[in-house]
């Protein structure tokens, strides 16, 4: 079965049910997506609070409330990141109710994964319209909605998380970039492992990405994180 590429997201998932986060967990994951996961309505308020995600997943039925509360509040407050709520409801008061509360999609359990995804990629392209379609350093060039990385027009072999931290270093060219920083945007918020797995994923892309004039380079800064250096004289694919 072919498989649909699309714009690396960062989701905010809560669902109480375990197995099923995990399920949706990992298929977001597989494809280099950032996810964090909550099992109650007071955690995936503080993560909203905390950090920023292209999408959030809200369950409706919880122990310590609902989707539709939360929605309302996270408005309210002047959060409008797009939202699906997610629910064995299939009523249509209650898929009114979650619109009325500024739900921008619902999606009623069971449900298939595949359309799952669609709607969270439609979703994350309608709250980033500012977001560029290609990132580019002089002669490489990283599409998010095709996945592919070129260098000098030839294409390149990434994985889905390297695919993920170039295209991030990319979009924050010359800036220096911590560990916990790359951690918390690339990984996810809950990440316990040792953030040195950074230093593993930056030697594969500068031994894939090669040295040339025209190649940004990905420099250490010793005892902070990283920063991508575009090549002299281009920044962004534009003379400079």
């Amino acid at each position: 079965m072919a498989t649909v590429s699309w714009a690396r997201m960062k989701v905010l998932l809560l669902e109480d049910n375990v197995r099923l986060a995990g399920l949706i967990t990992r298929g977001l994951r597989r494809d280099g997506n950032a996810v964090d996961a909550a099992h109650t309505v007071e955690n995936a308020r503080w993560l909203a609070a905390e950090s920023v995600y292209d999408v959030l997943v809200l369950d409706v039925m919880l122990p310590d409330g609902d989707g539709f509360a939360l929605c309302r509040e996270l408005r309210s407050s002047g959060n409008w990141t797009p939202v699906l709520l997610l629910t064995a409801r299939d009523a249509i008061d209650d898929r009114v109710r979650g619109l009325d509360v500024g739900a921008d999609d619902y999606l009623v359990k069971p449900f298939a994964f595949a359309e799952l995804f669609a709607r969270l990629r439609a979703l994350a392209r309608r709250g980033s319209t500012e977001r560029p379609n290609v990132a580019t350093s002089g002669e490489l060039d990283l599409d998010p909605a095709s996945r592919r990385v070129t260098v000098a027009g030839d294409p390149i072999s990434v994985t889905g998380r390297e695919f993920a931290l170039l295209e991030y270093l990319l979009r924050h060219q010359d800036e220096v970039l911590s560990r916990t920083r790359i951690i918390e945007e690339v990984w996810d918020w809950a990440f316990e492992g040792n953030p040195r797995i950074i230093d593993v994923y930056v030697r594969a892309l500068r031994a894939t990405l090669g040295e040339g004039p025209q190649i940004p380079r990905i420099e250490t800064v010793r005892g902070v994180g990283y920063v991508l250096r575009p090549p002299a004289g281009r920044v962004a694919g534009r003379e400079t």
